[in-house]
Formats: structure tokens, sequence, C-alpha cells
């Protein structure tokens, strides 16, 4: 994928996605651990979806640096609901094609919008694997979903430049067969 690309089909298809794990969690699974181990799945869940609305509010102009990557946390089970109006707000918010062209700040810096929905398709994907590995219920993940996230990653996170502060643990090795979801995993500093 070129990173400048416009993401926002498979963005939204990684909505879908995430819509159908959602669906898959009971109030039981909320306190689970995950391979974010600052995050239980509800933290992990309460990043997500505040990630997508922060997301959203870049396409309607603001900053990320204005607002925090989290919301309120709904009841035990209006977890699909939340992931809902943050949906539809994220889809409004980057409508306009010509929002691509235009610089943003994401919480990286002021990258092109493109950009912006480049990194976030990668974010949504990899956490995402993130809360199917936390399930453990074998939820088949999609293949090219991760082949976009894991080339938005290699360009923007090198190896090389894994440096204190950058949310991203150093690249983990993996066997040369490895699938995509497990290579991804590892690029983002995961244990695989």
């Amino acid at each position: 994928m070129n990173a400048v690309q416009d993401a926002r089909p498979q963005y939204l298809t990684a909505l879908d996605q995430l819509e159908k794990l959602l669906a898959t969690i009971t109030p039981a699974d909320l306190d689970r651990p995950t391979p974010c181990a600052e995050f239980t799945l509800r933290l992990l869940l309460n990043h997500v979806v505040g990630g997508i609305h922060r997301f959203a509010y870049m396409g309607e102009g603001g900053s990320a640096l204005d607002v925090e990557a989290a919301v309120e946390d709904p009841s035990d089970e209006g977890w699909p609901a939340a992931l809902d109006r943050a949906r539809a707000r994220v889809t409004a918010a980057w409508a306009d094609d010509a929002k691509l062209t235009r610089p943003t700040t994401a919480p990286w810096g002021e990258v092109s919008g493109a950009m912006a929905v480049g990194g976030y398709l990668m974010e949504l994907v990899t956490h995402s694997g993130d809360i199917a590995t936390s399930l453990g219920r074998g939820f088949a993940l999609d293949d090219d979903l991760a082949r976009a996230a894991l080339a938005v990653a290699e360009f923007a996170l090198p190896a090389e430049r894994r440096v204190p502060g950058v949310p991203f643990g150093a690249v983990r090795p993996v066997a040369e067969d490895a699938d995509v979801h497990t290579r991804l995993a590892a690029w983002t500093g995961r244990t695989v």
C-alpha cells in the first residue's frame, strides 16, 4: 500500500471488522488482559473507540493534541452502540475527498489527511488483532486489512526509528513463514 493513497475504504472495512469483534464480547470478557500490557480489554476498547472519535475530530478540523483517545465508558453491554456513534462521526468527518490533501495534526505531528487515514487504519487493525488475541476465540481477521496496515507500519514506523515515546515497542522477530497478522503484531512490538 502506498502510504499516501486513499485508505478510507480500508478504514471502513476495518470498522466492519471491529464491529463483528465487539459483537462477540460479553461483560465477563471486559477484564481480560490484552497484548497491550497497560490495557485490560475494557481499557483497550475505551482507547480504540476514543481513538476513532479523536480521528473524527481531526477530520472536523481539530488537532489530535486537543483531545484524549478515550471516551466515557458505556455500560458493559454498550460498546457496540458506542462504536456505532464513533463510526457515524468519523465517516462524516472524512467524507470530503479534499481532506486527504489538507494538512492535519495527528498525535505524531502534522501530516496530510491521507497519511492520517493510513495511520489510523494501522492503529485500528492492530488493536483489532489485540482484541481478537485477548478473546482467544479464533476470530478470523481480514488478511488484506493486515497487509495494508503492515505496509503503513513499515513505512511510518521503520525499525531503526523506534525511540522512547513512540507508542510501539521494538520490532519482534518472527518466523519467515509467519502469517501477516503475526508479522503486523511483531512489527508493532507485540510479543508473538
